[in-house]
């Protein structure tokens, strides 16, 4: 059943060859197809070490991106990655400079991440293959906004739900069964400095919220029956640093009771993320909420027992068989990847198996 007692985020950590294919390939030192050759390689042995280690759904370990977001928002039409802005600003750091802005009406037409699902799905075998993708609200909130090509607001929200309509439907025809959106927008609405931030821009949090969930179950509204979706809520990964902090409280009511998404892939494996009270919001028997209670971003392993009485704890909000355990977030949500090794990843999720073997399975 998807998503799986034990689960994962999607990203892995680069290994050093990919990392230095792909520097060769910016400074015109190998061809692309050179550096496609070493991209291809690494996702066939990272799917494998994926089996190896008991993980159920696999994906390519977003081995092709450099961000988990831009690369494919960049990828659609109408919108383009662009070098030109200043980072974003974490904790205790500040990302490399990237972002995303519009340049022509927003849709979705031919995209390389269908090709890259497919050569996934081919090589995953009889295995589940995993697709991620960010959610629409990324756009929404993360683009450099241009008023000549959108002079009204609606139009663009309009636009970007049509491009994933069309999105959805193209993974799905390419195989796909298992589609994750990832999506930290919902973050700004997690804390009064969210709030403010937004209000800075102009926009009601209230409002907000409304689009949020508008821009999930429209982008949904035409989904294949047999296509289980699930959304991923960050507060940022990168370089083992986190971007936002504050609990799931102000929007808990449209996150648990009012999405259309078959699974939530939820935060909780630190105090920022706040407590499992807003579970209580969950109203349908058929939501899977997916327990982020093993962190990425070190490689210490967490105290056993104190993870099964926390999964106990969410079960008292939650019935047990509604619940799974995974990592909080991806390993490598960028190419930079968070601080640890690649055995320590590895052991995380295995680690995760053992605990969701013995909670589930015994």
């Amino acid at each position: 059943m998807i998503p799986f007692r034990n689960d994962h985020v999607g990203s892995f950590l680069r290994p050093a060859n990919l990392t230095q294919a792909r520097e060769q390939y910016k400074s015109g030192n190998i061809t692309y197809e050179q550096l496609t050759a070493v991209e291809d390689n690494e996702i066939i042995r990272i799917i494998e070490k994926q089996k190896q280690n008991g993980i159920a759904a696999v994906t390519d370990g977003e081995f092709r991106r450099s961000w988990w977001h831009f690369d494919f928002l960049g990828g659609l039409d109408g919108v383009e990655l662009f070098e030109e802005i200043a980072g974003l600003k974490f904790h205790n750091m500040v990302t490399r400079k990237g972002g995303i802005r519009i340049v022509g009406k927003v849709d979705f037409s031919t995209h390389p991440f269908i090709q890259h699902f497919e050569f996934l799905k081919k090589h995953a075998g009889d295995t589940v293959a995993k697709q991620t993708i960010p959610s629409p609200n990324m756009l929404l909130y993360r683009v450099e906004y241009n008023d000549e090509i959108y002079k009204d607001r609606e139009s663009f929200l309009q636009d970007t739900i049509t491009a994933y309509q069309k999105a959805i439907q193209a993974f799905y025809d390419a195989g796909c069964r298992y589609l994750q959106l990832d999506d930290t927008a919902w973050a700004d609405l997690f804390s009064e400095a969210g709030h403010d931030k937004l209000r800075a821009k102009g926009w009601d949090p209230a409002e907000e919220l409304k689009i949020m969930q508008r821009m999930i179950n429209e982008s949904l509204a035409h989904k294949p029956e047999d296509l289980v979706v699930t959304m991923h809520i960050c507060r940022g990964n990168y370089k083992s640093n986190y971007f936002s902090t504050g609990g799931y409280d102000y929007a808990s009511e449209v996150i648990f009771g009012g999405l259309n998404v078959d699974g939530l892939f939820l935060e909780f494996d630190d105090e920022r993320s706040g407590g499992f009270e807003p579970l209580k919001y969950v109203n349908r028997k058929d939501l899977k909420v997916v327990l982020g209670l093993i962190t990425s971003k070190s490689g210490e392993l967490e105290d056993k027992e104190r993870i099964k009485a926390r999964i106990a704890e969410a079960a008292t909000y939650v019935p047990l068989e509604q619940l799974c355990l995974s990592p909080q977030c991806g390993f490598s949500s960028t190419e930079e990847g968070n601080i640890l090794t690649e055995e320590q990843q590895w052991r995380k999720l295995r680690f995760v198996k053992e605990i969701a073997d013995e909670v589930w399975n015994s």
